[in-house]
C-alpha cells in the first residue's frame, strides 16, 4: 500500500498538486499497518491517520473512526497511538462515525477531558445533542463542560476575527468571469478532485491572465508569483461568477486563494473575492464557502497590485487603499457575512448558532447575544405577492403573510434535485455535513448531463451515487431516464418551495431558488435553505386571443406557460370569445 501510494504522491506531485485523500481500502491497510509497522514508516503512518482520511461520513473516515474508538477504549493496543491520542484524533473529524465514541468516553477517566475538549468544538452532533444533555443532568463533569461550552459559542470565540485592516496580492481578471471560466464544463469529470479541478481554472485565453498550457492547463505559475509576495490572493474582477450555479467553480478559486481546513484533506476555506458585480449565486456559495465576497468598484485594481482591505465591523464600511490612496468604497451586503467567515461559512455559522440555541435552552439560559443578526426590512404595509407568500408558508408564518424582499429567512425545502455532474460534488458535501439521512421531504439525483455520452468516470458515478442517494432515503433516476427540470416538475406540489442543482432549476408550479452543490446538500440534510428573499416581479397578459393567435400563441400555450392553480386562485384569468 505505501509503495503504491508514493508513486501516487509522486504522479500528483509532476501535476503540482496534492494526493488524493486516502480510500476505504486504503484506509483499512493503514489500521494494520499502524498495529504492526514497518521499520522507519512510523510517523509516516501516523501522519497519513491524521491528516489524509477524508472527514464526515465517507466510507475512509468510518475505518478511522472505529479504528480510534478501539484503541481509545483500550479494545485495542497500538504502540504508535495512544489511547489520549486517539481520542485527540476524533476530536478533528468534524462530525459523524467519531461523535458516538467520543460521548461515550466522556466518563472515561484518563480519555474524558479529552473528549470533551473535541466535543465543545464538533457542531455535526445532530441527535446526539441529547445524549450530551443526558449525561450532564446525570450529573458528568465533561458533558456539562460540553453542554456549557457549547451554550457560550466556544466554538465560534475559539476562531479568529475578520481583521479590521489585511494586505492582499489582486489577482485581476478583467472583463465577465463566468463560473465556466473557472469550472470548465469539458473538465465536469474532475469536479469533485478539487486540486486537479483548479488547474482547469482560466484555462482558455484571455487578456492579462498568462495560462500555463493554454487549453489545458490555467495560469498557475501567475498564480504562485503572486502568492510569492506574501499576502493572501484576492480574486478581483469586473464582473464576477455569471453562468450556472458550479460550487466547483468556488472551489477553484479557493484552492489558490484561501487557507488549508485542519485535517481535511483537498479542502479550502475562506479567502477574499471583490467585484464590481458578483452575480447573486456565486456570492452565496462563496459565503457558504467561508470566503469574503464584497461588492466593491475594482477598477483602479490591477493584476499584481498590493491593496489594504479595510472592514469595519460596526458600520461594514468597506475601504480599499493602494500607496496609501483610497480607491474604492463600499458596503458590506450584511455584517452578519463577517460572522459567516469567522466560523468557517455560512453553513457551519448557521449549524453552529442552532447548536448554541439548544443548549441555552436546555441550561434554562436566555438567547445568547454573541451572533450578529440579519437587519429585516421594514414594513411597508402594501400587501404580499403570491411568491412572498409562499416563502412565508415554507417559514411558518400566518397564512396570507409573507416574507418581504431583502429579508433573511430559511424557508422548508420540500423538493431538492441533484443533477450529476455536480452530484459527486453534493455527495462529498453531504459527507461533510455527516448526512446519514435527508429530511428534505424529497431528494432527487438526475443523471440528465451524461448519459448520453459517458466517460469512464462518469458509468463508475453511475454505478455508486444512486445507492448512496438512496440508502439516505433519495431518489435516484437511471441514466436516460430524462432531465433534473422536467422530473422535478413532474414531482412538485403547487405551494412548496424547493431547490436544484442547476441555475435555470425553476418550477411551473411552486417556487424554486437554485444553488450550488454545497446549498443543495444543506437543504437535502436539513430540510431548510437560507435564503435572501429577492424580489417579486408581476408580469401581466394584455390583449385579446385573437391578437395571440395571430402571433401563434395558443390558449394552450398560455395555460401551459401559467401554473393551473394561478388560474384557481383568481390571481389572473384568462378569456377565449368572451368566456372566462
Amino acid at each position: 500500500m505505501l509503495e503504491a501510494y508514493r508513486q501516487h504522491v509522486a504522479e500528483r506531485a509532476a501535476l503540482g498538486i496534492p494526493p488524493l485523500p486516502l480510500s476505504k481500502q486504503q484506509t483499512q491497510a493503514l489500521v494494520e499497518l499502524l498495529q504492526n509497522p514497518p521499520a522507519g514508516e512510523e510517523a509516516f503512518l501516523v501522519e497519513l491517520l491524521t491528516y489524509r482520511v477524508p472527514a464526515g461520513v465517507d466510507d475512509a473516515a468510518k475505518v478511522k473512526a472505529e479504528f480510534l474508538a478501539k484503541v481509545a477504549k483500550g479494545e485495542l493496543a497500538c504502540g504508535l497511538v495512544s489511547k489520549v491520542k486517539a481520542t485527540e484524533l476524533l476530536g478533528t473529524m468534524l462530525g459523524g462515525y467519531n461523535v458516538k465514541p467520543m460521548i461515550d468516553l466522556l466518563g472515561d477517566a484518563e480519555c474524558g477531558a479529552t473528549a470533551a475538549e473535541g466535543l465543545k468544538k464538533t457542531l455535526l452532533v445532530f441527535d446526539y445533542f441529547h445524549d450530551v444533555a443526558e449525561l450532564a443532568k446525570a450529573g458528568n463533569a465533561n458533558a456539562k463542560g460540553v453542554m456549557q461550552s457549547w451554550a457560550d459559542g466556544e466554538w465560534f470565540t475559539s476562531r479568529p476575527e475578520v481583521p479590521a485592516s489585511q494586505k492582499l496580492t489582486v489577482f485581476k481578471v478583467t472583463g465577465e468571469t463566468n463560473t465556466d471560466d473557472l469550472s470548465p464544463a469539458p473538465d465536469a469529470w474532475s469536479r469533485p478532485d478539487i486540486p486537479l479541478h483548479a488547474l482547469a481554472m482560466l484555462k482558455n485565453p484571455r487578456p492579462g491572465i498568462e495560462a500555463d498550457e493554454p487549453g489545458s492547463r490555467g495560469p498557475i505559475k501567475q498564480l504562485e508569483a503572486l502568492a510569492a509576495k506574501g499576502n493572501l490572493i484576492a480574486y478581483v474582477g469586473d464582473v464576477v461568477g455569471t453562468g450556472s450555479s458550479r460550487k466547483s467553480a468556488t472551489n477553484s478559486v479557493l484552492w489558490f486563494t484561501g487557507e488549508d481546513i485542519p485535517f481535511v484533506p483537498n479542502k479550502r476555506f475562506g479567502g477574499v473575492c471583490l467585484g464590481s458585480k458578483i452575480a447573486p449565486i456565486f456570492f452565496n456559495t462563496m459565503e457558504d464557502a467561508g470566503a469574503l465576497p464584497i461588492e466593491i468598484d475594482a477598477g483602479q485594481m490591477d493584476m499584481g497590485d498590493e491593496i489594504e482591505l479595510k472592514v469595519d465591523g460596526t458600520t461594514g464600511k468597506v475601504t480599499a487603499t493602494k500607496n496609501g490612496a483610497t480607491i474604492a468604497e463600499s458596503q458590506l451586503k450584511t455584517l452578519v457575512i463577517l460572522d459567516e467567515v469567522r466560523a468557517g461559512g455560512r453553513i457551519p455559522l448557521i449549524i453552529g448558532r442552532g447548536l448554541t440555541t439548544k443548549a441555552r435552552e436546555a441550561l434554562g439560559l436566555p438567547p445568547s447575544t454573541l451572533f450578529r443578526l440579519p437587519q429585516n426590512p421594514a414594513d411597508n404595509g402594501k400587501g404580499f405577492s403570491l411568491a412572498q407568500k409562499m416563502v412565508g408558508r415554507a417559514c411558518g408564518l400566518p397564512e396570507g403573510q409573507g416574507v418581504r424582499p431583502g429579508t433573511y429567512c430559511e424557508p422548508k425545502m420540500t423538493t431538492v434535485g441533484s443533477q450529476d455532474t455536480t452530484g459527486p460534488m453534493t455527495r462529498d458535501e453531504l459527507k461533510d455535513l455527516a448526512c446519514l439521512g435527508f429530511s428534505a421531504d424529497l431528494v432527487m439525483q438526475s443523471f440528465c448531463h451524461t448519459a448520453a455520452y459517458p466517460k469512464l468516470v462518469d458509468v463508475r458515478m453511475h454505478r455508486e451515487l444512486p445507492s448512496f442517494i438512496s440508502t439516505r432515503g433519495g431518489v435516484s433516476l437511471r441514466p436516460g431516464d430524462g432531465v433534473i427540470h422536467s422530473w422535478l416538475n413532474r414531482l412538485l406540489l403547487p405551494d412548496t418551495v424547493g431547490t436544484g442543482g442547476d441555475s435555470h432549476t425553476r418550477f411551473p408550479i411552486g417556487i424554486s431558488f437554485p444553488a450550488g452543490s454545497g446549498l443543495v446538500a444543506f437543504a437535502a440534510a436539513t430540510g431548510v435553505m437560507p435564503l435572501d428573499m429577492p424580489e417579486s416581479v408581476l408580469v401581466r397578459f394584455k390583449g385579446t386571443m385573437a391578437d395571440a393567435t395571430a402571433r401563434g400563441i395558443t390558449l394552450r400555450d398560455l395555460v401551459n406557460a401559467i401554473p393551473l392553480y394561478a388560474i384557481k386562485a383568481g390571481l389572473l384569468t384568462v378569456e377565449k370569445k368572451g368566456k372566462k
